[in-house]
């Protein structure tokens, strides 16, 4: 576990963007992306958002949600959020680093932040908004074996390329469908610890990753931007 935790944790560093976007003019929201290592391998821990939620009732996403008045960051953000979702107590998690933010359908400035959680941790679904916990192997998000991608024009006119992963999990006997923001967060940050080629095209000059993920997101808050401007 040692080797895997310390080589992950040396490469995540590297990518770690602080709070260089924080005073970007947009909604705040954090998720935590939660890696375990099981049997030798990463994993990294998932939820399905409750039926009777308003918004993406059903849909597997990270736990998180918007900022707070009483954060004091994006990292307190996640860990609340988690916390409050599957009962992940904020001391039990070594967080990492934050990565490169995305921006969600509501224009919200997304934060994910990375940690590390012990194979023992048993979560305890809040039922008003998780209904299910699962882990999925991390290389699954670089060679998966059921995928598909789209391309998707954002409201802002911004064209993207949408990764949509099935997994079959033999724990809960059935399958999952990840795609949209969740899905790709989970592709850069198996990207960032493998530094291997994915099995699919992405968005990324995989040479240069850190440059070619900020001009990723840069031309998308410019797309938002402008079309906030065209509405006024």
């Amino acid at each position: 576990r040692q080797g895997v935790v310390e080589n992950a944790r040396r490469r995540l560093r590297e990518f770690d963007v602080g709070d260089k976007f924080s005073r970007l003019p947009l909604p705040r929201a954090a998720v935590l992306l939660p890696l375990v290592v099981r049997g030798g391998r990463l994993h990294l821990l998932l939820t399905v958002r409750s039926l009777q939620l308003r918004r993406s009732p059903g849909e597997v996403c990270f736990p998180g949600g918007k900022s707070e008045a009483t954060d004091k960051d994006d990292i307190d953000t996640a860990l609340r959020e988690a916390k409050e979702e599957v009962g992940l107590q904020p001391e039990r998690v070594e967080v990492i680093c934050r990565l490169m933010p995305g921006i969600d359908k509501m224009n919200n400035l997304v934060t994910p932040v990375v940690g590390f959680i012990e194979d023992t941790f048993q979560a305890t679904p809040n039922p008003d908004e998780v209904s299910e916990v699962f882990v999925v192997p991390l290389e699954y998000f670089v060679r998966p074996l059921n995928y598909k991608t789209s391309s998707y024009k954002t409201s802002s006119g911004y064209l993207t390329r949408i990764h949509c992963f099935t997994y079959d999990d033999e724990e809960h006997k059935r399958s999952f469908k990840i795609w949209g923001l969740t899905a790709h967060f989970a592709v850069f940050l198996a990207l960032v610890i493998f530094g291997e080629r994915p099995t699919f095209e992405v968005d990324y000059d995989l040479d240069n990753l850190i440059a070619s993920s900020e001009k990723n997101f840069m031309n998308l808050y410019a797309s938002v931007c402008e079309r906030k401007k065209s509405n006024l």
